[in-house]
């Protein structure tokens, strides 16, 4: 099977080193394997979304020389997808709707266990739509992290799929999408490892296939936080990548070439010295 990357930021603001860091582990991965890179805009939460982001973002990628083998595909655009998932699910009775506040959940740390909604239904408000968990533990191999175990039930518990807004979520958006791009490793940051088990979950009710998992190190700022809630934030400057594209190669902890000039250079010289197999496992500071 012909290797499939993709790298999916979400458009919240323009692109900064952490998301960087991301998309050039994804694209070595990628072209190391001999595979394809694709991207996907995950654009399913308008409350987040910053106006001319995801433009920013795509517009961005190609002065990194990170250029995608396939269209952007947008998840705005993939509602009907989304909404024929929903509906397998319902018919399967896999899902609930719950109009469960936060107050209803405090006693459980907010999380539901339940497998039905144990608020009375609001007959004006509309409910959020949640998958059932059963008692399991789904166990992967993630390629960078090593053996992962995780109790559904107890740490994830039944997720909402489908918000009171309307908007469906991210857990069930990007099993769809994983699905339909044909995406055979999803490599992407470690602060998602913990969706996994949960996504996972949702591939098996929806007879969806399992990709492999590689999840890279964060970039934090000096005070330990991801980089993308930090103020350090800064967008990378597309009109001068060289800079931060050192500095993401760096981080990845590649060698990058002293003498090149371009930044084509610079990624032929990381290609060539890329094992996946020896990316750093832990998150680290990210010091601009």
């Amino acid at each position: 099977m012909t290797y499939r990357g993709r790298f999916a930021p979400s458009p919240t603001g323009h692109l900064h080193f952490g998301s960087l860091v991301a998309a050039v582990g994804s694209w070595l991965c990628a072209r190391h394997a001999g595979g394809q890179w694709l991207l996907r805009v995950e654009d399913i939460d308008p409350p987040r979304e910053v106006s001319g982001s995801a433009a920013s973002i795509l517009a961005a990628l190609p002065a990194f020389g990170l250029v995608a083998d396939a269209p952007a595909l947008f998840q705005s655009q993939r509602i009907q997808a989304y909404d024929a998932a929903f509906e397998q699910l319902r018919a399967a009775n896999l899902i609930f709707p719950c109009w469960c506040s936060r107050s209803d959940l405090a006693g459980a740390n907010g999380i539901h266990r339940d497998g039905h909604c144990i608020a009375p239904p609001h007959p004006v408000y509309p409910p959020a739509w949640r998958l059932r968990t059963p008692d399991i533990e789904i166990t992967f191999d993630d390629a960078l992290q090593g053996p992962q175990r995780q109790s559904l039930r107890k740490l994830g518990g039944d997720f909402v799929i489908r918000r009171v807004e309307g908007f469906y979520s991210y857990q069930l958006a990007c099993v769809v999408d994983d699905a339909f791009q044909g995406i055979t490793e999803v490599v992407r940051g470690r602060d998602l490892l913990d969706s996994t088990a949960r996504q996972i979950w949702l591939q098996r009710c929806l007879g969806l296939p399992t990709p492999g998992y590689r999840h890279l190190p964060l970039a934090l700022d000096a005070h330990g936080r991801k980089l993308s809630k930090s103020d350090q934030a800064f967008p990378v400057d597309p009109h001068a990548p060289l800079p931060a594209l050192r500095h993401a190669l760096a981080f990845l902890q590649l060698p990058a070439a002293p003498a090149a000039c371009r930044v084509d250079e610079l990624l032929a010289h990381a290609l060539a010295n890329f094992d996946p197999i020896v990316l750093p496992h832990c998150s680290g500071h990210s010091v601009r």
